[in-house]
């Protein structure tokens, strides 16, 4: 086989697993950059920010996140909790490294910066498998205690039909360091997305914009 023609592969395949990281990024209900209720090493770009409102069972989560810098995401999300004085917790991330075709992404972190509700600082890794999945794991304190990861899988139709006859869909399983939760992305437009799933063992559901 044409070793130019394999170097066009593996080139179209690097840029194709970094554009599927930066699609999927969407905000997790802590704010920065993740699935349910766990990070990631995914990370804003620079000049990129993302908006968020979930209804969970305690109430009402709304957050924003901006990539400031290369490889730096700040932002906050704002608890509005039934019985409960609101809370506005700071939230940041560092992307130690980007992912790439053999490597993967490593960020460090952390959330509620000025301990308002829980503080907790926290590295996560994550890698994008063929066939539509990434993984995710990652070590903290505070909410995490200790390990927590997830598993994502995203259904795109048009790969199915040859038509966008439904919405791409992403599929979540994670384990937040107390339960497991499940849910759901299904991508709108470019870049809204509406969600929802089980976490903490009650339903929750919100929407997301990132650009």
């Amino acid at each position: 086989m044409n070793k130019n023609f394999i170097n066009k592969m593996i080139f179209s395949l690097s840029i194709g697993l970094l554009m599927t990281a930066t699609a999927t990024a969407a905000p997790s209900l802590q704010g920065s950059t993740g699935l349910i209720n766990t990070q990631t090493a995914d990370i804003l770009q620079e000049g990129q920010f993302t908006l968020g409102v979930d209804h969970v069972h305690e109430g009402t989560v709304q957050n924003v996140a901006v990539g400031v810098v290369p490889r730096v995401e700040v932002g906050v999300a704002d608890l509005h909790y039934i019985g409960q004085a609101d809370k506005m917790l700071f939230n940041a991330k560092y992307s130690l490294l980007s992912e790439q075709m053999l490597l993967p992404g490593l960020s460090v972190g952390v959330e509620d910066a000025f301990n308002k509700n829980q503080r907790t600082s926290y590295l996560a890794i994550s890698k994008t498998l063929p066939f539509g999945f990434r993984i995710h794991a990652g070590y903290g304190n505070g909410r995490y205690h200790g390990i927590f990861g997830g598993l994502e899988k995203t259904i795109n139709p048009i790969g199915f039909t040859g038509a966008s006859t439904f919405p791409a869909t992403t599929l979540i399983a994670e384990y937040d360091g107390s339960a497991f939760n499940y849910g759901a992305r299904l991508s709108i437009i470019p870049g809204l997305k509406i969600e929802g799933g089980i976490r903490n063992h009650a339903g929750y559901y919100g929407i997301n914009f990132t650009m």
